[in-house]
């Protein structure tokens, strides 16, 4: 078992404090630790920890490429299986345990046939996104929210903390582009990008993206909708389960992490640092790239 003041160790003590059992797992050919997580006597989570002081020694292509390799031998085995960076952990720990709990399947369960969908401004958006997504909030000209409203708060387990007095409660959002249009068979075919969704934290929306997808296509009519599987989370199965197909894979991208506050940024300009200041300190990182994804409407359209 990993030391309680390690990476490892941090994330073994809030799973014994969430009544789940952690280990180390024998890799003996994995150059970082991998935990295992039993619930109900039967592994369901295998998470693997990026120490960042690691990956400034060792030659990080590799790595990845292993990274990869293991990911995708142990979901083949129907095992949920995550890379977690240290520096989502640190910096973003309410969210990273809130995805780590949904899988687990301890998250307040909310039916999202309860909720009513409808557009929400920017300033919501960015709100929410900033607290329930990993990687916050970002540009978006279509924006959608599930409102849960108030006589179904008796839905939530005890315990559960929120506003009991609000009329309603935002409790998942997700962001569209503005339509790219491309000629199909001579005629205009408008294709959009699904950009954000996200869960209220420590809840589960059941059906929630299905029902924020039905509306964007009610309200808009897009020929096709894409999106990108996050490799590092999942290999975007659920995506498959509301009609999407694979269409190819997006290689791993650069991010910056700075090291002072464990802030990741694609560009050092990103920061805002006025000129003059010490120079801030940047850890290069690569993550493991995505998989895409695209919703044909218009083709299952016509053929129902």
């Amino acid at each position: 078992m990993a030391q309680p003041s390690s990476f490892s160790g941090q994330i073994c003590n809030w799973l014994t404090s969430i009544s789940f059992q952690c280990r180390a797992a024998n890799e003996p050919d994995w150059a970082l630790p991998v935990l295992e997580i039993a619930a109900s006597d039967r592994v369901v989570l295998k998470v693997i920890p990026v120490d960042l002081a690691t990956w400034q020694k060792i030659n990080q292509e590799g790595l990845l490429n292993l990274s990869s390799n293991y990911l995708q031998a142990t979901r083949s085995q129907g095992v949920p299986a995550v890379l977690l960076w240290e520096d989502y952990w640190l910096a973003r720990k309410s969210i990273v345990q809130s995805r780590l709990a949904a899988m687990l399947g301890i998250s307040a369960k909310i039916p999202a046939r309860l909720t009513l969908a409808r557009r929400i401004d920017k300033a919501a958006t960015e709100h929410f996104l900033e607290t329930n997504h990993l990687n916050g909030s970002t540009l978006s000209k279509f924006r959608y929210g599930l409102f849960l409203p108030k006589r179904y708060y008796r839905v939530l387990p005890e315990g559960f903390v929120f506003d009991a007095s609000a009329d309603e409660m935002l409790v998942a959002v997700a962001t569209f582009s503005n339509a790219r249009i491309f000629e199909q068979n001579g005629k205009p075919f408008r294709s959009h990008e699904l950009i954000r969704f996200a869960s209220l934290l420590n809840t589960n929306v059941v059906g929630a993206l299905d029902k924020l997808l039905n509306a964007f296509i009610r309200e808009k009519a897009p020929d096709d909708i894409m999106t990108y599987a996050d490799l590092e989370w999942s290999d975007g199965r659920s995506y498959k389960r509301l009609g999407f197909e694979e269409r190819g894979y997006m290689p791993p991208r650069k991010a910056l992490v700075e090291l002072a506050d464990m802030r990741r940024v694609r560009t050092p300009v990103e920061t805002g640092q006025p000129t003059g200041e010490s120079p801030v300190e940047y850890l290069t990182v690569y993550n493991l790239g995505s998989i895409k994804y695209v919703r044909d409407i218009k083709t299952n359209a016509n053929e129902s």
